[in-house]
């Protein structure tokens, strides 16, 4: 039976040593697919004493702590997920305070907050609950107080949610190995139960629920003075599985036969075959049920054995069918039974944007403006989404027949919250086409939303050129040697601020790069004096007139001084 993250839990929140229960907690598990891409959260909060609303405050940020966590994209990585999440409920507390009870103590608590996905617990924490981890004899606190101590008997909270607008939010990421015990307290426990007791009763504990309320009863005992509350996790198992059953998984469906017009599959009857390479077959055809025309792709018999190729080729259709947007190929969701390996997408009637340069070579700049901005569109929509394509070139772009640009392949694309899944397969770094491959990759680094724009720069050169902007394929040993090529070498209409632009975007260095896609376009439709004023030029380039003038000039007063000294 395949392993997946498995929890064992308990908690208990009381008010304790008050008439009111300030302190909220919760966890939250999904089935399926979205515990593999968004897991586990748990929650602990503890509205803060001194404010108006302390109960509602804790008890808004579990809950929609717990609740948005799950609704935020699937390609996100779990700490944007977090922190754009903490982040709102934080501005709303807040706002939420002035309003009501015109303070910045109206609605304040503290959070700490554990997310578990595949083999790693993330942790986000604010304030001064606790979350320690248990692991055989070995006791730690994973999260940092944040308190100030005015004197021996008084300390205040030096950061909450919703006591300012801006919020620091201290974040870490963990390894979870099975047997892992996640303790999270609010301070009226940490402080009157010893760490060392909370160890010996939950070691001596026949299960979790137990070992919570003889922990609680102990802070009781104590005579704590505050809410009270436990929340108890122990990872009983975890989705590590090896290289055989990883890839039994993804062949659940078998590769399908090469197709013959009239031949149907799965309702999709084949019209024609549109084109094909060493890594997948394309097909025109028509669903029988809609009578609409789709593309059919599907994946080559010549990888039907190889794991990672498989495991790309899901993730393609994955992506696709997350992507809304005019600039990117829709993927279809297919209702149908499948009985075999392969995705829907959309019929585009037009040309790649490779055809389309070899139709017409050297754009006008008007004309590739227009094309890099839409190619744009849909590119940020990948980024929005936390994914990289990593593979943009001529060839994974249609202009359809209305001029409208689409990319259409998502072959190679990076999703961020994909990556945080453990897998025992090693996948290859540099997945895109050489020419228009970031350097980067070509000596091992992660890519980042930079290596995109650097692939659009060289499509835009080669647009408006014809040529490659190093002149040659870069590669890891002749990447510190090449040098950028004008390209009004080959384009002298092409503004030098212009030049300039697409210069920075093909930048070797992706520190030196545009860091965002609007600041490119914005480069590419207005002159920026830093971009062209980086490099001196010499005046016999920038002013050929004046220069001779001014060298004639010279001469001539030199000539004037040679004829005074031998009338001398």
């Amino acid at each position: 039976m395949k392993k997946k993250l498995e929890i064992e839990s308990a908690q208990q929140c009381l008010a304790g040593g008050k008439e009111d229960n300030e302190d909220s907690c919760g966890i939250k598990a999904t089935e399926g697919q979205q515990l593999q891409t968004k897991g586990i959260a748990i929650a602990i909060a503890d509205g803060m004493s001194g404010s108006d609303a302390g109960r509602e405050a804790s008890q808004a940020c579990v809950q929609g702590f717990l609740t948005d966590y799950f609704s935020t994209p699937e390609t996100w990585t779990v700490q944007t997920s977090a922190q754009k999440i903490i982040s709102a409920l934080n501005h709303w507390l807040h706002g939420n305070g002035q309003r009501k009870y015109q303070s910045h103590k109206g609605m304040v608590t503290t959070l700490s907050a554990m997310v578990l996905k595949s083999n790693t617990g993330f942790i986000f924490h604010i304030g001064d609950t606790r979350i320690y981890r248990l692991r055989g004899n070995e006791y730690t606190q994973l999260t940092h107080d944040h308190r100030v101590q005015i004197n021996e008997n008084k300390s205040l909270l030096s950061r909450a949610v919703g006591i300012d607008v801006r919020l620091d939010i201290d974040y870490r990421s963990i390894p979870l190995e099975i047997g892992d015990t996640f303790v999270m307290l609010t301070d009226g426990i940490h402080e009157f139960v010893s760490d060392k007791r909370i160890v010996k009763i939950i070691q001596a504990s026949e299960n979790l629920n137990v070992a919570a309320r003889l922990i609680t009863d102990e802070a009781i005992k104590n005579k704590t003075n505050d809410n009270i509350t436990c929340q108890l996790i122990r990872i009983t198992s975890l989705p590590g599985e090896n290289e055989e059953e990883f890839y039994q998984k993804l062949t659940e469906l078998p590769f399908p036969p090469i197709l013959e017009p009239g031949m149907i599959l799965d309702g999709y009857k084949i019209l024609r075959h549109l084109f094909s390479n060493k890594r997948t077959e394309v097909y025109l055809a028509e669903d029988t049920e809609t009578k609409l025309n789709v593309v059919l792709k599907a994946p080559s018999v010549n990888y039907d054995d190889d794991a990672e190729y498989i495991s790309l080729f899901l993730h393609e259709e994955w992506a696709g069918r997350r992507i809304s947007n005019s600039h990117v190929m829709k993927v279809h969701e297919i209702l149908r039974k499948r009985t075999a390996l392969y995705y829907i997408a959309e019929h585009i009637e037009g040309r790649t944007l490779r055809q389309w340069m070899e139709d017409e070579p050297r754009a006008n700049l008007n004309t590739v403006r227009d094309f890099i901005e839409q190619i744009t569109r849909g590119l940020r929509a990948f980024h929005r989404l936390e994914m990289i394509h990593q593979d943009l070139k001529p060839e994974n772009i249609i202009v359809d027949n209305n001029g409208t640009l689409k990319i259409i392949d998502f072959g190679s694309t990076k999703i961020a919250g994909i990556d945080e899944i453990s897998t025992p397969i090693k996948f290859n770094n540099i997945l895109g086409t050489i020419n228009y491959t970031a350097p980067e990759y070509h000596i091992g680094s992660v890519g980042s939303n930079r290596s995109d724009i650097f692939s659009l720069g060289v499509i835009t050169y080669e647009l408006l050129s014809g040529h490659l902007p190093y002149g040659k394929e870069l590669s890891a040993r002749n990447m510190r040697k090449v040098n950028y090529i004008s390209i009004k070498r080959y384009n002298p209409e092409i503004p030098v601020w212009v030049d300039k632009a697409i210069e920075k975007a093909v930048s070797i260095n992706p520190e030196q790069r545009f860091s965002k896609l609007s600041e490119f376009i914005y480069a590419l439709n207005n002159a920026d004096s830093s971009l062209v004023n980086s490099d001196y030029i010499p005046l016999i380039k920038r002013h050929p007139i004046r220069a001779w003038q001014l060298m004639s000039a010279c001469l001539f007063i030199t000539n004037l001084v040679l004829i005074y000294l031998l009338l001398q």
